[in-house]
């Protein structure tokens, strides 16, 4: 299996900006925790977002990255549990061709790519992975 390690797309020929076009459901934690996602374990923390995408998938984001990259839709208000959507903030993705691992961020969780999957970097240091079918189904490729 490939493990993917200080990656940076930015310097990546095959990487591409995409935008993010979804409505989330959103909880914020009471308490720390941790869910598994399709990608693996998600630890969270109190006030942390858990996230309930449109196809059912689920995973947590630090509150400070949350706040950066999510906007309430009405009538939920920000900073209450409801409906969100990604601010127009395009970022890089690169699918990779066979099974991946990638950490989320230094020091956080390890992800698990199958062959076809997407690397996402939202930021230096901050990473994701997205399902081929989830992928082709919420994310659009910026011109």
């Amino acid at each position: 299996m490939l493990h993917l390690d200080n990656i940076d797309l930015t310097l990546d020929p095959a990487a591409a900006h995409y935008l993010k076009t979804e409505v989330v459901q959103v909880v914020f934690a009471p308490e720390p925790g941790e869910l598994i996602s399709l990608e693996g374990p998600n630890k969270y923390h109190t006030g942390d977002a858990i996230i309930t995408g449109c196809t059912g998938d689920r995973w947590s984001v630090d509150r400070h990255r949350f706040d950066a990259k999510y906007q309430a839709v009405a009538p939920t208000q920000d900073g209450n549990d409801g409906d969100y959507t990604a601010k127009p903030v395009p970022v890089l993705a690169k699918q990779i061709h066979e099974p991946f691992t990638a950490a989320r961020s230094a020091g956080r969780d390890v992800l698990r790519g199958e062959a076809g999957d997407w690397l996402m970097q939202y930021g230096p240091g901050d990473f994701g992975v997205c399902g081929q079918s989830r992928f082709a189904k919420v994310y659009q490729r910026v011109s």
